[in-house]
């Protein structure tokens, strides 16, 4: 049954669902979760197909298990994909969320999906993200009507995992694989390698394609420690918030000036202070915006 599939009559009897991730650690792409779910009377034949970690399987197999699922009526499956711009925003916002928070929320979302298509989940099973135990508690205070099992390598312990797994795995695979740049800069490609920090091809690619201001393509995620070391000799940014969006101090008119240091940008060619002035002074703001007589709106 796909995901967005009528609910079938096996899904008002007792279920169980299985969550897992993929792209937890690459530097590039999203981060998916993905939810696989079926009657409990099923757990039997579910063992049957084959599913088992999608690390150890290649990817034609991966792929012909994914397909098979699809049109497999006695399973359901749902996926949240996790943009690369979301995670570097929610990571690098002054309240920070941090990776494992992002994780907790997405299999949260992703167990209130379920529910709220009408299915009886009773037991679900996660691979952990963090201290085990203190998930499981997490996961049950918030849905007291469901048992949980949350475990390290849950992938290779549970078929319903395994098969969350390989709908995670192969839908981040598409992503990667069909990704569309969005910048237009000249000598763009896509030979970007795995996404993995330590993958000698993409760090080529990281290195080729950053910018001295606007820092990486947005399939790169920010965030990622990994992106510091590229910006030790970029130009230091400043840019107006808004006071509502920042603490701090902030001229009259609700303006102030931040600086982009959590990126990992320190400054060889350091913007002078007489440049950046208030914008109710009209001086020192940016010459495209002067040149042009353009002035920030709060509404059209």
């Amino acid at each position: 049954m796909g995901s967005e599939a009528p609910l079938p009559q096996w899904a008002s009897k007792p279920c169980i669902m299985g969550i897992d991730e993929a792209g937890r650690g690459p530097v590039l792409g999203p981060m998916v979760y993905g939810c696989l779910y079926c009657a409990r009377s099923y757990q039997k034949t579910l063992s049957t197909l084959s599913f088992a970690d999608s690390k150890t399987l290649k990817e034609e197999k991966r792929e012909e298990l994914f397909e098979g699922l699809k049109v497999n009526e006695s399973i359901g499956w749902a996926v949240d994909v996790i943009d690369p711009k979301e995670l570097s925003a929610k990571m690098l916002k002054k309240n920070k969320i941090n990776l494992n928070e992002i994780s907790h929320d997405s299999a949260i979302g992703l167990v209130n999906r379920v529910l709220s298509m009408g299915v009886l989940l009773t037991e679900v099973y996660v691979d952990t993200v963090g201290d085990a135990e203190k998930y499981r508690i997490k996961l049950s205070e918030r849905f007291p009507s469901i048992k949980f099992v949350v475990a390290k390598k849950a992938d290779s312990l549970y078929p319903v995992v395994s098969g969350a797994s390989i709908v995670a795995k192969v839908t981040r695979d598409r992503a990667v694989r069909d990704w569309v740049l969005e910048e237009t800069s000249e000598n763009m490609q896509r030979n970007f390698g795995s996404g993995y920090p330590g993958d000698p091809e993409t760090k080529a690619w990281l290195e080729h394609h950053k910018n001295s201001i606007f820092g990486f393509p947005t399939l790169v995620r920010f965030s990622w420690g990994t992106c510091t070391p590229y910006f030790k000799d970029c130009v230091e940014v400043l840019w107006e918030s808004d006071a509502a969006e920042e603490d701090g101090s902030s001229s009259s008119n609700g303006k102030r000036q931040v600086k982009l240091s959590s990126l990992g940008f320190t400054s060889k060619r350091k913007i002078e202070e007489t440049e950046v002035k208030s914008e109710s002074s009209g001086k020192g703001r940016c010459k495209f915006f002067q040149a042009r007589k353009l002035e920030q709106l709060a509404q059209f």
